[in-house]
Parts: C-alpha cells; sequence; structure tokens
C-alpha cells in the first residue's frame, strides 16, 4: 500500500492503518509504502519511503511495490510531491502489479491541472475505488475515465462497537472531533450554541483535536485560538480537549456523546471518516449537507442541514433534543447500518477487489 501512515497525524494515514488491519485479520500481508513523513520513525509495516523522488530511495520503493501481488494507493493531492501531488502518476505507470487507486477527494470543481491529474492516476489504475456514490457519479460525470473500473467500497468504521444511549437527565454531550483548521466550520456550531442557550438541561459542546499539522505550519493555531476566543464572547459551554487519541479511548469518548455535530463548510466532502465512525458507534449526526453526509444520513440515522447556517443547526440540535424518543430513534438506525460499516467488512472487499483483478492478470502472469 502506498500512502501516509502513523505517526503521522492525518486522515488519510489513520485510514490506511485500519484498512492494513483489515486486511492482515483477512489473511493478507500487507506492507506500507510511506509518503509525507521524511525522518519520522518507520513502523514495522513500513518496507519502504516514497518522499524524495530521485535516487536510492524510488528504486527501493518501485521494487517493493513490484514484488506485490496487489498494490493500493490512496490519493490524495495534497500527500504526493510536486503540483496537486502527480508525481503519483510516475508511480503508478511504474508499478508492474495490479493496482487498487483509493480517490478520496473528488472535487466538484477541480482546476485543469488537478483534472489532468486525477485523470491520468485514473487511467494508470486497474481498479479505483470511491467510497459513496455520489463520489462515483461525480468521477464519472466530471471527469474523462473508464466508468468500468470504478467501485464503492464504503469507508470503513474504525469504531465498531455501536453502544446504546441510555436515557439521561444530564446534560447532552454535543461532540466534534477530528484535526482542526480551517474549513471545519465549527465556529457555526458554537453560534448555534448560543441560540440553544434557554434549553434545559443545557447542552455541552466538546470540541476533541488539535490544529492539524499542515495547518499549523502555516498559521499555527490561529483558528483553533478563534474558536475558544468566540465560545467565550458567546458564553456558551464548549470544551476543547486537544488530546490525540488511540481508538479504544476514541470509542469512549464517542460513546459519552450523546449527538455528534459535523458542521463542515465544504460541499466537496464526498468521503468523511468521522461521519462514519459516528455512525459505526450507534450515535445521531447533525451534518451540513456535504455528498457522504446526504448519503448516509438519507435512511434516518441524522439531520441534514444548510452549510455555514448556525440557525438551521440550533433548530436541528433544538428538535432532537426535545422531540420524545428522537433522539433514540436516529440512534437505533445508525446501529442499524453500523455492521456493514465495520473495517473487517470493509476490507474484506478489497481483498476481493484485489483477488478479481489477479484472476483478470492470471493469463499474462502465466505467459511470462
Amino acid at each position: 500500500m502506498v500512502s501516509t501512515y502513523p505517526p503521522t497525524q492525518c486522515g488519510i494515514a489513520t485510514f490506511a492503518a485500519a484498512l492494513a488491519g483489515g486486511l492482515y485479520e483477512y489473511g493478507d500481508d500487507v506492507g506500507i509504502v510511506r509518503v509525507g513523513a521524511d525522518g519520522e520513525p518507520p513502523a514495522k509495516i513500513v518496507i519502504a519511503e516514497l518522499n524524495n523522488q530521485d535516487g536510492l530511495e524510488m528504486i527501493e520503493a518501485m521494487d517493493a511495490l513490484n514484488r506485490a501481488d496487489v498494490v493500493i494507493v490512496q490519493h490524495e493531492y495534497g500527500i504526493y510531491d510536486g503540483s496537486d501531488g502527480d508525481s503519483i502518476v510516475a508511480v503508478l505507470e511504474g508499478i508492474e502489479r495490479p493496482t487498487i487507486v483509493v480517490a478520496h477527494t473528488v472535487l466538484e470543481h477541480p482546476t485543469p491541472h488537478q483534472r489532468f491529474v486525477l485523470e491520468a492516476v485514473v487511467r494508470a489504475a486497474d481498479a479505483v475505488v470511491v467510497m459513496t456514490e455520489a463520489g462515483r457519479v461525480r468521477l464519472c460525470s466530471n471527469f474523462d475515465v473508464d466508468a468500468r473500473k470504478i467501485s464503492v467500497i464504503p469507508h470503513g468504521a474504525a469504531v465498531s462497537s455501536a453502544v446504546r444511549l441510555e436515557d439521561s437527565k444530564e446534560r447532552p454531550r454535543l461532540l466534534t472531533w477530528g484535526l482542526l483548521g480551517p474549513g471545519k466550520g465549527i465556529e457555526w456550531a458554537i453560534d448555534a450554541l448560543a441560540l440553544v442557550d434557554d434549553l434545559r438541561p443545557k447542552p455541552v459542546y466538546v470540541v476533541a483535536g488539535n490544529t492539524h499539522p499542515k495547518v499549523h505550519e502555516y498559521e499555527g493555531d490561529v483558528y483553533r485560538d478563534m474558536l475558544i476566543q468566540r465560545a467565550k464572547d458567546r458564553h456558551v459551554d464548549v470544551v476543547f480537549d486537544p488530546e490525540y487519541r488511540s481508538l479504544p479511548a476514541l470509542a469512549q469518548l464517542i460513546s459519552e456523546s450523546t449527538m455528534v455535530i459535523l458542521p463542515y463548510d465544504s460541499p466537496d466532502q464526498v468521503t468523511s471518516g468521522v461521519l462514519v465512525d459516528a455512525i459505526a458507534a450507534g450515535r445521531p449526526v447533525i451534518a451540513t449537507a456535504f455528498p457522504h453526509a446526504v448519503e448516509l444520513l438519507s435512511s434516518g440515522a441524522g439531520i441534514v442541514v444548510p452549510r455555514r447556517d448556525p440557525e438551521a443547526i440550533a433548530e436541528a440540535i433544538r428538535t432532537a433534543l426535545t422531540t420524545p424518543g428522537m433522539v433514540n430513534a436516529m440512534a437505533s438506525e445508525a446501529r442499524r447500518l453500523a455492521p456493514e460499516l465495520a473495517w473487517p467488512h470493509i476490507a474484506s472487499r478489497y481483498a476481493a477487489l484485489g483477488e478479481e483483478l489477479l484472476d483478470n492478470r492470471a493469463p499474462l502472469s502465466a505467459n511470462r
């Protein structure tokens, strides 16, 4: 697998580690060719590095990839070298084994070069995975790609045990978690909390996570500091928790929440690991109308609201918390959806796709 990988803190690294673990449980042997972590100590699973596009490191990485049966490449514009990460195209073209590209970002309005890069990536791959039907439609409609290569495999759930919500007279706990930076929309949720200040018991909002390392590199904690000041100015109860959690600790944090709030600004988010983890943990969700939320919450596990709209978020919070049985009904639907999102199930689908590619490649291999 070509990907960022822990200890790098990013969603792609977390995804890769969870998928690798699921494939290992399935019975496959997984090695990581790691990108974006120059100088960080590698985990045992890391068999090569791909941070320098010249020299011995590149040769070692390509040799490792071409010894594999199947190569899975995590694609996100920002994790590879070059303009819009275009260096990954040459890597893909040099891989002789069957390749599965996981397209984490499919932009609705890409720049010409972003379009060129993703089309070249799809062209070089044997199969491409998107994680929502919305992503498949966008990729096939807005890009010049071979639709026959495209499969939909949902994002797996890092938290797979759905803890039942218990009726309680304690204060409702609203939760947002993940690395912080502009575009997360948490400011709108803070504003919404001020609009439901009359609710009793009063909700408390937990914002768990620190500034994204790449954001911190360029602007420090400007966004996080703004959120802290905004909560003070609005006189609302917001707990800012910067702790980086293991998966069991994250599971505990989610299980302690009443609802999860995903107030993202971007309409381009065709995949959200936080959304999947919330549903897999049996938690109701209030989310802005990004494609993954619209799709996953359509059966009643949450409420979808317009972006950048504190009044709409506040109304959703008020309705959910004051309508008898509504929170538990949404939680019940989330628990119904959870089993097919668990990583072991998702990993088995990647394994099956890899086996299919190997079967299709078998006659060619036999002639070598």
